[in-house]
Protein backbone atom coordinates (compact mmCIF):
# COMPACT_ATOMS: atom_id res chain seq x y z
CA UNK A 1 0.00 0.00 0.00
CA UNK A 2 2.78 2.49 1.14
CA UNK A 3 4.36 2.11 -2.63
CA UNK A 4 1.06 2.62 -4.31
CA UNK A 5 0.57 5.65 -2.49
CA UNK A 6 3.63 6.97 -3.22
CA UNK A 7 2.94 6.33 -7.41
CA UNK A 8 0.03 8.12 -6.70
CA UNK A 9 1.96 11.30 -5.49
CA UNK A 10 5.06 11.03 -8.46
CA UNK A 11 2.36 10.90 -10.39
CA UNK A 12 0.59 13.68 -9.53
CA UNK A 13 3.36 15.96 -9.66
CA UNK A 14 5.01 14.70 -12.86
CA UNK A 15 1.86 15.25 -14.98
CA UNK A 16 0.64 18.33 -12.78
CA UNK A 17 -2.87 17.09 -11.78
CA UNK A 18 -4.65 15.82 -8.95
CA UNK A 19 -4.18 12.16 -8.54
CA UNK A 20 -6.60 9.57 -6.31
CA UNK A 21 -6.68 6.55 -3.79
CA UNK A 22 -9.65 3.94 -3.49
CA UNK A 23 -10.95 4.10 -0.84
CA UNK A 24 -8.80 3.38 2.41
CA UNK A 25 -9.38 1.59 5.79
CA UNK A 26 -8.26 2.45 8.89
CA UNK A 27 -4.84 0.76 8.44
CA UNK A 28 -4.34 1.98 4.69
CA UNK A 29 -5.05 5.69 6.53
CA UNK A 30 -2.54 5.39 8.61
CA UNK A 31 0.15 4.26 6.20
CA UNK A 32 -0.85 7.25 4.33
CA UNK A 33 -0.35 9.65 7.48
CA UNK A 34 2.63 8.31 7.63
CA UNK A 35 4.21 8.70 4.04
CA UNK A 36 2.91 12.56 4.11
CA UNK A 37 5.95 13.95 5.16
CA UNK A 38 7.87 12.55 1.74
CA UNK A 39 5.41 13.73 -0.19
CA UNK A 40 6.23 17.52 1.46
CA UNK A 41 5.89 18.74 -2.53
CA UNK A 42 2.38 17.81 -3.22
CA UNK A 43 -1.09 18.86 -1.14
CA UNK A 44 -2.07 15.54 0.50
CA UNK A 45 -5.34 15.23 2.05
CA UNK A 46 -8.09 12.49 2.61
CA UNK A 47 -12.03 12.85 2.32
CA UNK A 48 -14.83 10.22 2.76
CA UNK A 49 -18.09 12.01 1.78
CA UNK A 50 -18.32 13.53 4.94
CA UNK A 51 -17.06 14.94 8.03
CA UNK A 52 -16.57 11.94 10.08
CA UNK A 53 -15.92 9.28 7.53
CA UNK A 54 -14.13 6.39 8.34
CA UNK A 55 -13.30 4.89 5.50
CA UNK A 56 -11.40 7.83 2.99
CA UNK A 57 -9.66 8.53 -0.14
CA UNK A 58 -6.43 9.73 -0.56
CA UNK A 59 -5.68 12.69 -2.69
CA UNK A 60 -2.44 14.32 -3.49
CA UNK A 61 -2.17 17.22 -6.17
CA UNK A 62 0.73 19.76 -6.90
CA UNK A 63 1.13 22.68 -5.20
CA UNK A 64 -0.71 25.56 -6.83
CA UNK A 65 -3.79 27.97 -6.32
CA UNK A 66 -5.71 27.04 -9.40
CA UNK A 67 -6.40 23.23 -7.91
CA UNK A 68 -9.64 22.78 -6.37
CA UNK A 69 -10.02 18.88 -4.79
CA UNK A 70 -13.09 17.43 -6.05
CA UNK A 71 -13.03 13.80 -4.87
CA UNK A 72 -13.96 11.07 -7.22
CA UNK A 73 -17.04 10.06 -4.68
CA UNK A 74 -21.15 9.71 -4.93
CA UNK A 75 -23.20 9.31 -2.36
CA UNK A 76 -25.97 6.71 -3.08
CA UNK A 77 -29.45 6.61 -1.21
CA UNK A 78 -30.69 2.72 -0.90
CA UNK A 79 -34.64 2.92 0.26
CA UNK A 80 -37.08 -0.05 0.12
CA UNK A 81 -39.29 -0.07 -3.02
CA UNK A 82 -42.41 -0.60 -0.29
CA UNK A 83 -41.73 0.43 3.37
CA UNK A 84 -44.28 -1.47 5.02
CA UNK A 85 -42.75 -4.79 3.60
CA UNK A 86 -39.16 -3.73 4.60
CA UNK A 87 -36.61 -5.94 6.85
CA UNK A 88 -34.80 -4.01 9.75
CA UNK A 89 -31.41 -3.86 7.90
CA UNK A 90 -27.96 -3.73 9.47
CA UNK A 91 -25.04 -2.06 8.35
CA UNK A 92 -23.71 -5.82 7.54
CA UNK A 93 -26.51 -6.98 5.59
CA UNK A 94 -25.97 -3.61 3.03
CA UNK A 95 -22.57 -4.09 2.77
CA UNK A 96 -23.36 -7.76 1.92
CA UNK A 97 -25.87 -6.99 -0.57
CA UNK A 98 -23.01 -4.96 -2.57
CA UNK A 99 -20.11 -7.36 -2.26
CA UNK A 100 -22.70 -9.77 -4.12
CA UNK A 101 -22.06 -7.47 -6.91
CA UNK A 102 -18.73 -8.64 -7.44
CA UNK A 103 -17.54 -5.05 -6.50
CA UNK A 104 -14.40 -4.54 -4.03
CA UNK A 105 -14.38 -3.15 -0.90
CA UNK A 106 -12.13 -0.49 -2.21
CA UNK A 107 -14.74 0.51 -4.26
CA UNK A 108 -17.17 1.53 -1.26
CA UNK A 109 -17.09 3.87 1.68
CA UNK A 110 -18.98 4.06 4.77
CA UNK A 111 -21.85 3.09 5.13
CA UNK A 112 -25.10 5.24 7.66
CA UNK A 113 -27.97 3.12 8.13
CA UNK A 114 -30.61 5.34 9.32
CA UNK A 115 -34.02 3.58 10.15
CA UNK A 116 -35.37 1.41 7.17
CA UNK A 117 -33.26 3.61 4.83
CA UNK A 118 -29.42 3.54 4.20
CA UNK A 119 -26.56 6.13 2.44
CA UNK A 120 -23.76 4.29 0.56
CA UNK A 121 -20.66 6.19 -0.55
CA UNK A 122 -18.44 4.54 -3.22
CA UNK A 123 -16.15 5.55 -6.28
CA UNK A 124 -17.99 7.90 -9.06
CA UNK A 125 -17.39 5.03 -11.62
CA UNK A 126 -19.07 2.66 -9.65
CA UNK A 127 -22.41 4.59 -8.91
CA UNK A 128 -24.12 3.58 -11.78
CA UNK A 129 -23.58 0.33 -11.60
CA UNK A 130 -24.96 0.19 -8.23
CA UNK A 131 -27.57 1.83 -9.23
CA UNK A 132 -28.58 -0.44 -11.93
CA UNK A 133 -28.17 -3.62 -10.08
CA UNK A 134 -28.75 -3.14 -6.44
CA UNK A 135 -32.37 -4.17 -6.40
CA UNK A 136 -32.47 -6.58 -3.15
CA UNK A 137 -30.79 -6.23 0.18
CA UNK A 138 -31.64 -9.79 2.01
CA UNK A 139 -35.32 -10.19 1.58
CA UNK A 140 -36.57 -6.38 0.93
CA UNK A 141 -36.50 -5.04 -2.84
CA UNK A 142 -34.80 -1.39 -2.46
CA UNK A 143 -34.08 1.01 -5.29
CA UNK A 144 -31.10 3.06 -5.15
CA UNK A 145 -30.21 6.60 -6.23
CA UNK A 146 -27.71 9.57 -6.53
CA UNK A 147 -27.64 11.99 -4.04
CA UNK A 148 -25.81 15.43 -4.50
CA UNK A 149 -23.59 16.44 -2.06
CA UNK A 150 -25.97 19.85 -1.05
CA UNK A 151 -28.89 17.05 -0.59
CA UNK A 152 -27.14 15.09 2.12
CA UNK A 153 -27.81 16.34 5.82
CA UNK A 154 -26.38 13.60 7.87
CA UNK A 155 -26.29 14.34 12.08
CA UNK A 156 -24.82 11.49 13.89
CA UNK A 157 -26.29 10.14 16.87
CA UNK A 158 -24.24 9.81 20.42
CA UNK A 159 -24.36 8.64 23.24
CA UNK A 160 -22.72 10.89 26.18
CA UNK A 161 -20.71 8.58 28.37
CA UNK A 162 -19.05 10.26 31.67
CA UNK A 163 -17.46 8.78 34.64
CA UNK A 164 -13.59 8.92 36.58
CA UNK A 165 -10.68 7.09 35.75
CA UNK A 166 -7.44 6.97 37.56
CA UNK A 167 -5.71 8.95 34.55
CA UNK A 168 -6.61 9.83 31.06
CA UNK A 169 -4.96 6.95 29.34
CA UNK A 170 -6.16 5.20 26.38
CA UNK A 171 -6.82 1.97 28.06
CA UNK A 172 -8.85 3.55 30.70
CA UNK A 173 -10.83 5.63 27.99
CA UNK A 174 -12.05 2.61 26.01
CA UNK A 175 -12.87 0.74 29.47
CA UNK A 176 -15.29 3.68 30.03
CA UNK A 177 -16.53 3.94 26.52
CA UNK A 178 -17.50 0.13 25.97
CA UNK A 179 -18.16 -0.94 29.55
CA UNK A 180 -15.10 -3.89 29.50
CA UNK A 181 -12.39 -4.12 31.66
CA UNK A 182 -8.66 -2.73 30.79
CA UNK A 183 -7.51 -5.93 30.39
CA UNK A 184 -9.74 -7.16 28.22
CA UNK A 185 -9.12 -4.14 25.91
CA UNK A 186 -5.15 -4.15 26.35
CA UNK A 187 -5.03 -6.63 23.30
CA UNK A 188 -6.58 -4.42 21.20
CA UNK A 189 -4.27 -1.46 21.62
CA UNK A 190 -1.13 -3.77 21.19
CA UNK A 191 -3.02 -5.55 18.50
CA UNK A 192 -2.73 -2.19 15.98
CA UNK A 193 -6.99 -2.19 15.83
CA UNK A 194 -6.96 1.20 17.83
CA UNK A 195 -6.59 4.21 15.69
CA UNK A 196 -6.31 8.25 17.52
CA UNK A 197 -7.42 10.76 14.85
CA UNK A 198 -6.78 7.89 12.12
CA UNK A 199 -3.62 6.95 13.02
CA UNK A 200 -2.26 3.79 14.79
CA UNK A 201 -1.67 3.54 18.61
CA UNK A 202 -0.11 0.99 20.10
CA UNK A 203 0.79 2.14 23.51
CA UNK A 204 -1.74 1.64 26.45
CA UNK A 205 -0.05 4.78 28.48
CA UNK A 206 -1.26 6.83 25.24
CA UNK A 207 -2.71 10.18 26.60
CA UNK A 208 -5.59 11.23 24.16
CA UNK A 209 -5.82 15.07 24.18
CA UNK A 210 -9.43 16.85 24.01
CA UNK A 211 -10.81 16.42 21.03
CA UNK A 212 -9.47 13.38 19.59
CA UNK A 213 -11.66 11.01 17.72
CA UNK A 214 -10.36 7.11 18.88
CA UNK A 215 -11.95 4.49 16.01
CA UNK A 216 -11.67 0.88 17.59
CA UNK A 217 -11.98 -2.11 14.59
CA UNK A 218 -14.59 -4.08 15.53
CA UNK A 219 -15.95 -1.60 18.75
CA UNK A 220 -16.86 1.55 16.91
CA UNK A 221 -15.92 5.07 18.09
CA UNK A 222 -15.57 7.95 20.41
CA UNK A 223 -14.76 11.54 20.86
CA UNK A 224 -12.81 12.81 24.42
CA UNK A 225 -14.81 15.21 25.44
CA UNK A 226 -12.13 16.54 28.14
CA UNK A 227 -11.54 16.38 31.62
CA UNK A 228 -12.83 18.15 34.23
CA UNK A 229 -11.59 18.16 37.77
CA UNK A 230 -11.45 15.54 39.90
CA UNK A 231 -13.37 13.32 42.69
CA UNK A 232 -12.56 12.59 46.36
CA UNK A 233 -10.37 9.99 45.51
CA UNK A 234 -8.48 11.87 43.12
CA UNK A 235 -9.50 10.35 40.04
CA UNK A 236 -10.34 12.73 36.99
CA UNK A 237 -14.01 13.20 35.59
CA UNK A 238 -14.19 12.48 31.67
CA UNK A 239 -16.81 12.95 29.37
CA UNK A 240 -16.98 11.14 25.96
CA UNK A 241 -19.40 10.85 23.26
CA UNK A 242 -19.81 7.51 21.95
CA UNK A 243 -20.97 7.26 18.42
CA UNK A 244 -24.12 4.73 17.94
Amino acid sequence: MEKRLLELGELAYRRGIATYSDFLNLNELNIFQGIRAKLSYLTTESFGGYELAERQIAAFQPEAPLFCTEYPIRCLSISPLQEKFAEELTHRDYLGAVLNLGLDRSCLGDILVEGSHAYLFCLERMAPFICDNLTRVRHTTVYVRQVEAEDFHYEPRYKEVTGTVASVRLDRLLSLAFGSSRSSLTGLIEGGKVFVNGKLVTSNGYQPKEGDLVSVRGLGRFRFQGSGGQSRKGREYVTLLRYI
